[in-house]
């Protein structure tokens, strides 16, 4: 089992290491990582330069203006990283050959007087791990909890230390470098968006430290795009209108596909929609990752690589409520926000929240869920023991809730999914999964001839490798 150390711990062991030696570099709020290191003694072992480039034209002169105007941004990060690393091997390579060179930088804001900076930043890290060998990034974002600017600057010199020690203590077991990440943080801060590359570790998918970065609770939701790099939502989503479509993708069917295309269409059509300005997210939760028991890492990344294969972004997430998903885009000033449902789901989650709110709170409870600038819309199925649809106009709500029910269809806060291929609508993911783990032919017909292409090729989902005799 990991030991947890106290910050200080960490700071001191790495100065004492005489192979690791690099620079600092800190814009903004994130003042405080390299004062750990100066603080715990021998810091002369580790510290190379320390770089504080706070004044905005200086920090320009140095490493180039942003086309966004931005300084707290992913490739003001990138272009410190190049900048400070290119300067420390151009003048220490030779004087130091048996040192692992490394460079920490960060750009942060902090929380402001009048609240309206909660408090961000992104957080990188160049490292060798032979000093020879070519450097690799560790990358995250960061969003701070703490309420006051002094707390959350100390918690970015608690996280900037935890991260050049994972780095260096943890690189061969990431599960245990995510863990570590918020150590004596827990609480703090949530960590969603983490990238890890380089030569050492080609070997590590990044969607698997997505995946980690929920399971251990230092974030809610993490993002990664259909070329399987790990994104963060503030590079891409930024005033663009939001559809999220979530299931289990297990594996991914026609009838999935069929939702993801006729309900964007349809959300990219509505009035107050500019169809140039939106993004699509399918989303997969840990609760449905975690439906049959233990977490299975593979399973996940079987879904991954087919969803990834259909040329989708993904998110990952822990929001068991639909409101806590969309409360975590707020932030970025989204205009409108899509979740497409199947009806089942809508009338379980309208059950859900009828049942638990008939002492008085049932408007309170729908308000929050339904606001304003988010809308339903609802995939349909098959009435059982009828060729009838079953839709939002039609499933069977509690008598208590029709009028609510009725409010937010006429409101168009909920909506059916129209023009559904109906004869989708027989197909079951879990029948589809049955036959492909039982090596049975005919499942091919109820996915894209990609996904099919792809489970055969990886034997996805427990597809039995014996069948390859047969396939090829």
């Amino acid at each position: 089992m990991r030991k947890l150390l106290e910050t200080e711990q960490k700071a001191l062991e790495l100065n004492l290491d005489p192979n690791v030696y690099g620079t600092f570099a800190e814009i903004g709020a994130g003042q405080e990582v390299a004062r750990y290191f100066f603080q715990v003694g021998a810091a002369a072992g580790t510290i190379a330069k320390t770089m504080s480039a706070y004044d905005k034209i200086y920090s320009d002169q140095i490493y180039g203006t942003e086309p966004t105007g931005r300084y707290v941004c992913e490739p003001r990060l990138y272009k410190m990283l190049d900048h400070e690393y290119e300067l420390i091997d151009d003048r220490l390579s030779q004087e130091r050959p048996d040192c692992n060179f490394f460079v920490f930088a960060d750009t942060v804001a902090a929380i402001n007087y009048s609240r309206t900076i909660k408090g961000d930043g992104w957080l990188g890290i160049r490292f060798q791990l032979s000093p020879d060998g070519e450097p690799n990034d560790l990358v995250i974002h960061v969003k701070m909890l703490d309420r006051s600017n002094q707390l959350q600057a100390q918690a970015i010199g608690v996280l900037g230390v935890n991260l050049v020690y994972a780095c260096f203590r943890y690189n061969d077991d990431p599960e245990s470098l995510v863990e570590s990440l918020i150590d004596n943080l827990r609480g703090r801060v949530k960590i969603d968006m983490i990238r890890l590359t380089g030569p050492d570790f080609e070997a590590v998918d990044n969607r698997l430290l997505s995946l980690l970065l929920i399971k251990h609770g230092l974030t809610d939701v993490a993002i990664f795009g259909p070329d399987g790099r790990n994104v963060h939502a503030s590079e891409f989503l930024y005033r663009r209108n939001l559809l999220i479509v979530p299931g289990s993708f297990r594996p991914a069917t026609l009838v999935n596909m069929d939702m993801i295309k006729k309900s964007y269409q349809q959300f990219r059509a509505e009035e107050d929609i500019d169809e140039k300005k939106t993004f699509l997210l399918t989303e997969i939760t840990l609760d449905n990752l975690m439906k049959e028991g233990d977490l299975d890492y593979k399973d996940f990344l079987d879904r991954a690589k087919l969803l990834n294969a259909m040329g989708q972004t993904v998110m990952i997430s822990n929001n068991k409520l639909i409101q806590k998903t969309i409360e975590y885009f707020a932030d970025f000033k989204v205009p409108q926000v899509g979740m497409v449902l199947g009806v089942q789901v809508l009338l379980e989650l309208i059950n859900d929240k009828y049942y638990e709110n008939m002492d008085g709170r049932l408007l309170s409870a729908f308000g929050e869920l339904f606001a304003k600038n988010v809308r339903i819309y609802v995939y349909p199925a098959m009435q059982e023991g009828s060729e009838e649809l079953m839709s939002s106009q039609n499933m069977p709500v509690p008598e208590g809730v029709k009028f609510l029910v009725r409010h937010l269809l006429e409101n168009h806060q909920i909506t059916d999914v129209a023009d559904v291929n109906k004869e989708y609508l027989q197909i079951f993911s879990t029948e589809v999964l049955k036959a492909i783990q039982n090596g049975k032919s005919g499942w091919e017909q109820y996915v894209p001839p990609k996904v099919a292409k792809l489970v055969k090729a990886e034997y996805l989902f427990g597809y039995p490798t014996e069948q390859m005799e047969f396939d090829y």
